[in-house]
């Protein structure tokens, strides 16, 4: 059932919705692209291909919240894809879970009022809950709903991304050191000496694509502790789901790379009209007692293919390993902000200090190994699916 409401006191022209029924939710798709389109700082993560084919895959009957706001003569302008999270606490969270690395709402550019009106929108289909967003990427149309709002609020420090100019590789190779910039000038000769050819894939290709890369990404991480939400069959149909649709309006593209006529490796980019990153990649084993340089590899295709399209960022998404360090990139930390009414506020401030101990005892678990060890903490694949 959708909850319809004029806002009052924001922008009378607009009215609000609540959508809380998966079939509607689908039945949004083609506004939703449409205000994807107007929303400048939108990712793909915040696309109605990536978004509904999560909710397909992982959400829970009744838990949905999408808040809309409408223009008068029905256009939308303003949209925040929510749910009830799971647990006994009220809290409202972003769809897209552990696996999106970029949480957002949808503003329309063109429309002033869109951001308070979302702010007031959340207000009311929040009431004794709090919103708790996650891994808010640095200029995300979600700040302006948080400077908007009226009640409690708190900002946290939350995952950290790394990223680089979208340029060629060449100007990639002047960020490093002389003598690793020729050794890996080697590494690429010797990729080209092999012959390994680079096909971006099309969209009825996709679901095939997909399949091989999975399979490549479990055999490459085969005993070194694969992410398990990697291997599941809910993910798998999730990526089949998404991906393709994203492909043919250019908000992903999927690269096969092939040696003797078998594919070796295969990559998944997510792009936006600002940035590209790249997503997940498996990689055939044997390519390392060829002594292959798959991380290059990638990285030239994605430096090429980015800095060709007009993009400003190539992004390595979450996660901070050494070896993205060696591209001397910048960090930039995603945000977690957290909204209440008055009501809220002391479960707002009991998550907030939960949070922010949870972050601490990891950190030190980080630099003191042997706290780590107690805890039983590993070391975990980067989210992005990525690997030295």
């Amino acid at each position: 059932m959708t909850g319809r409401a004029a806002l009052s006191g924001t922008a009378p022209a607009l009215r609000t919705e609540v959508c809380r029924e998966d079939a509607e939710f689908g039945r949004l798709g083609a506004e939703w692209t449409e205000l994807y389109a107007r929303c400048t700082t939108a990712t793909p993560f915040q696309s109605h291909a990536w978004l509904h084919s999560w909710w397909l895959s992982y959400g829970r009957p009744g838990a949905l919240r999408v808040v809309l706001v409408r223009r008068a003569d029905g256009t939308l302008v303003a949209a925040a894809p929510l749910m009830r999270a799971p647990g006994p606490l009220p809290v409202l969270t972003q769809l897209g879970g552990a696996i999106t690395d970029f949480t957002d709402v949808l503003l329309d550019d063109a429309c002033p009022g869109a951001a308070p009106a979302l702010a007031a929108a959340l207000a009311r289909a929040a009431r004794g809950t709090v919103v708790d967003l996650r891994e808010v990427r640095p200029g995300a149309a979600l700040e302006r709903v948080y400077e908007a709002w009226r009640g409690p609020r708190r900002r946290l420090a939350d995952s950290l991304c790394l990223e680089l100019p979208a340029v060629p590789m060449e100007a990639l190779l002047a960020r490093i050191p002389s003598g690793k910039a020729q050794r890996v000038r080697a590494k690429l000769r010797k990729l080209d000496a092999l012959g390994i050819d680079e096909r971006v894939v099309t969209g009825p290709e996709v679901p095939a694509a997909l399949e091989r890369l999975l399979a490549l990404h479990q055999l490459q991480w085969r005993g070194r502790g694969v992410t398990a939400e990697h291997t599941s069959e809910r993910f798998a149909q999730h990526l089949t789901r998404a991906v393709r649709p994203m492909v043919e309006r250019g908000d992903a593209m999927v690269t096969e790379f092939r040696l003797d006529g078998d594919v070796v490796c295969a990559d998944l980019t997510l792009m936006s009209p600002r940035l590209a990153g790249g997503y997940l990649y498996g990689a055939d084993p044997a390519l390392r007692a060829r002594k292959v340089d798959v991380a290059a590899m990638l990285l030239r295709h994605g430096a090429r293919e980015t800095s060709a399209s007009g993009r400003a960022t190539l992004s390595m998404l979450r996660g901070s390993e050494p070896y993205k360090h060696h591209w001397r990139p910048e960090t930039v930390p995603n945000q977690r902000l957290m909204l209440a009414g008055p009501a809220t506020a002391p479960l707002l401030w009991l998550r907030a200090g939960a949070a922010e101990g949870r972050r601490l005892l990891a950190r030190q678990a980080r630099e003191r190994p042997w706290l780590g060890r107690a805890l039983g903490r590993r070391r975990p694949e980067t989210p992005n699916g990525g690997g030295g």
